[in-house]
């Protein structure tokens, strides 16, 4: 099996298609343990993200209006997990799981409620999907087309991912998320208001994990239907892990799992002639998942993450 430059140009501009998702999701992930609030629902957030998106951009024939659409879902279900989670102060895994389970049955509830009983949604049209950057600027079937001529996704979670690192690492704001996460009790002494500032990152992690599913049914699949995240959300949270909890680590950690994906997708591609079951390529992005949090050792998150803080007690 010989890939020519076109099949690896193509492999790596899906790659890239196939990780947006996951690196979106995952800065919001960051977002959320980086202030100490352990965030597991991703998943649902990913998938009210996505039926919110779809079913805007059907109906409007916008896919700019679908993304709003889309992060206020995700503001939404977030607020939810930080009001469970930090004001009343419940088991922050519980609250996740709860976020799992709600908001995915939300997302086909109000499906059939739109589309006449349906589980998913009308096809999203050309005019109503993400634009191609660049698709007129090479010769459409050299390397360099196949690499840069990507869906704004691409660039837009590039844009995210930079942009999270530098709030986390060079602003104030940053300095003040990241000592809420390690020593709440401490930042509070330094007149730091701990509840509002895990309330934003919070919502904004629920904003980020919805956009993450937002910009599947606009790129990569045309609708929305139940299964369309399949374990997308828990792949962006093992990226963070792997990661070590940081930016710029998860972006390699989810650029690892999307060309897994991607890599799966080509192998099955009759003309490669591999006589092997496409089910059994499709299992390629979750086996890596698991060796890789088999094998990657002690990842530290935040020394806070996950605790219930309280001021009251001593």
């Amino acid at each position: 099996m010989i890939l020519s430059a076109s099949d690896i140009g193509l492999l790596i501009s899906s790659t890239l298609t196939y990780a947006a998702p996951l690196i979106i999701a995952g800065m919001g992930s960051i977002m959320s343990e980086t202030s100490g609030v352990v965030n597991i629902g991703i998943e649902g957030q990913m998938t009210i993200g996505a039926f919110s998106c779809a079913a805007v951009s059907v109906i409007t024939g916008s896919p700019w209006i679908g993304l709003l659409a889309g992060a206020a879902a995700g503001a939404f279900f977030g607020l939810l997990h930080g009001l469970a989670s930090i004001t009343f102060k419940a088991d922050q895994t519980i609250s996740g799981i709860a976020i799992n389970l709600l908001a995915p049955g939300a997302a086909i509830y109000f499906c059939k409620a739109i589309f006449q009983g349906s589980t998913q949604t009308r096809p999203v049209d050309l005019s109503g999907k993400l634009p191609l950057m660049f698709s007129n600027v090479f010769p459409p079937t050299s390397f360099f087309n196949y690499m840069f001529r990507n869906y704004v996704s691409v660039y837009f979670c590039i844009i995210i991912a930079a942009g999270i690192w530098f709030l986390l690492s060079k602003t104030r704001l940053g300095l003040r998320i990241r000592a809420i996460g390690e020593h709440p009790r401490a930042a509070a002494t330094l007149g730091i208001n701990v509840f509002n500032v895990r309330y934003l990152c919070v919502i904004l992690s629920g904003v980020l994990a919805a956009l993450g599913g937002a910009v599947i049914p606009l790129s990569t699949v045309s609708y929305f239907f139940p299964s369309i995240i399949s374990g997308q959300g828990f792949i962006a949270i093992a990226a963070v892990i792997f990661g070590k909890f940081k930016p710029k680590n998860t972006v390699l950690a989810c650029l690892l799992f999307g060309f897994c994906k991607s890599l799966s997708l080509t192998l099955g591609n009759p003309k490669f002639g591999l006589s092997v079951s496409v089910h059994l390529l499709s299992m390629i992005p979750y086996i890596i998942t698991l060796m890789v949090l088999l094998f990657i050792g002690r990842s530290h998150a935040p020394a806070a993450s996950g605790k219930i803080y309280d001021p009251t007690s001593a």
